[in-house]
């Protein structure tokens, strides 16, 4: 295809080594998927760890589990669900060409993951008031005396803060990117034919969520 049909037929958006906006929506998106590929395979190295441990000292989980508050904890999935259904409007809104829709629903995604993340730091904070911290900094004496037969509790908080940790780190990378969607939005730089970026936040934002639902009861529940 010569330049000048590229100009002449092409979208705005549309980037000068790509045919048309749906090859370059279609690479896009095989790019994200790999993407996503990378971070599966790097939770689930995680969740490997978790689950040797767990064969190997059961007790250990499950009497630690209970120094964790569920109810926080499903509060948070109830959030990230939530913002899960958000964003996949906002995704709709766009297709459909209804940028303000797209914007609100977009800036409600970003405050449900403020607000998880608000909770994640009223859970970190009664942790560490109570001793309760990973590694050899674990000096919980009110759990040591209620589970005599927890044998080194630190372990469970070390895998608990690490992958709640790192899975709080892509939070934030989240809500750094919606923002900058969100701006986009809001400058028009969106349509019903270029949409890519937000999609490619949303499919990121549903693995976050997905993580997260995975964790909640390995960590909390049983």
């Amino acid at each position: 295809m010569s330049a000048t049909t590229h100009d002449s037929h092409g979208h705005p958006r549309l980037a000068h080594h790509f045919f048309e906006m749906e090859q370059q929506h279609e690479c896009a998106k095989l790019g994200m998927w790999l993407f996503l590929l990378t971070e599966i395979l790097f939770f689930g190295g995680l969740f490997c760890f978790y689950f040797i441990w767990r064969i190997m000292d059961p007790e250990l989980f499950v009497g630690a589990s209970e120094m964790l508050n569920w109810k926080l904890g499903g509060l948070n999935t109830i959030v990230l669900i939530f913002s899960s259904f958000t964003v996949a409007m906002a995704i709709r809104s766009i297709q459909q060409n209804k940028r303000n829709a797209c914007a609100i629903y977009l800036a409600i995604t970003i405050a449900c993951a403020f607000v998880f993340l608000v909770v994640k730091y009223f859970e970190y904070s009664a942790k560490i008031g109570h001793g309760t911290l990973p590694g050899t900094s674990f000096h919980d004496l009110h759990f040591l005396a209620e589970h005599p037969e927890v044998k080194n509790p630190h372990i469970f908080f070390s895998i608990y803060f690490c992958m709640t940790g790192l899975h709080g780190f892509h939070v934030i990378c989240g809500i750094v990117y919606i923002a900058w969607l969100l701006y986009l939005t809001l400058k028009n730089r969106f349509d019903s034919e270029y949409y890519a970026p937000i999609e490619m936040g949303g499919l990121y934002w549903h693995l976050v969520d997905l993580i997260w639902i995975y964790l909640f009861p390995l960590l909390y529940l049983i």
